[in-house]
């Protein structure tokens, strides 16, 4: 099955052997191409919305797949049960959405061992929610397609002599020993985007000061002491966007 590079870059971080879970599984093109590819043993296609939950049903009967792939109706993780599987992929959803359906379905993630989170917006917000329960963000990317920005974070339970701690993910550093990166802004820009940076990543950021600069824009039409003192801290966040821009490398792709 042909992917678009958005999800085929979902489905390398898969581990081979793999019982898979996916969440807004929309026509299930993952976990077939999971099973398919046999990165998968065997694969739950999770879909809230009836329309979504037909077309994956009949995407996994059309591929012959229905002995391997159980295609589910509910809200989030309440189509797992514990411990049915080790993976867990949720894609093109807002970060704070992901979160919740993290935060609501807590008890569904005992026995896994990887979670593989593509959020369209609000990458931080996820960020702060795997660092809160002790998940660790072992590698991130960033692609564009079609004109899209998207991120995916990769992230295991923490655990002793794991590959790394969030403790060293998220210490303060410095780039070409020039700016220091707090942890804040680290779980803002990425801990792992920002040692790996290139062409998109600088493109996303750039778009974000251009947000930025619409927002000053409007903020500039009030006299209110609040949209003056909002308007001091986006111009001093753009200030540091573009100054942690410059020391890192742009010509990658």
């Amino acid at each position: 099955m042909k992917l678009s590079k958005r999800l085929q870059l979902i489905l390398d971080q898969i581990p081979q052997g793999s019982r898979l879970a996916d969440i807004g599984s929309d026509h299930a093109l993952l976990p077939v191409a999971a099973v398919e590819c046999g990165v998968a043993v065997q694969a739950i296609a999770g879909e809230v919305n009836q329309g979504p939950f037909e077309a994956a049903a009949k995407q996994v009967k059309e591929s012959g797949m229905e002995d391997c792939i159980q295609v589910r109706r509910g809200d989030g993780l309440e189509v797992l049960s514990a411990g049915e599987a080790d993976v867990i992929t949720i894609a093109g959803m807002g970060g704070s959405l992901i979160a919740a359906i993290l935060d609501r379905g807590i008890g569904k993630l005992e026995g896994v061992r990887r979670l593989v989170l593509q959020p369209n917006v609000g990458e931080d917000i996820l960020r702060k929610w795997l660092l809160a329960h002790e998940w660790v963000l072992i590698d991130e990317f960033i692609l564009e397609e079609d004109g899209k920005i998207y991120e995916v974070l990769v992230a295991e339970p923490e655990r002793p002599g794991g590959p790394v701690t969030n403790e060293e993910i998220y210490s303060q550093r410095a780039i070409a020993g020039k700016v220091s990166l707090s942890a804040e802004w680290l779980l803002r820009m990425g801990p792992w985007l920002i040692r790996d940076a290139g062409t998109v990543f600088h493109d996303k950021w750039k778009s974000e000061i251009g947000k930025m600069n619409q927002i000053l824009k409007s903020l500039s039409r009030s006299d209110l002491d609040t949209a003056k003192g909002k308007a001091a801290e986006i111009r001093a966040d753009i200030e540091f966007i573009e100054e942690v821009l410059a020391c890192l490398p742009k010509d990658k792709p």
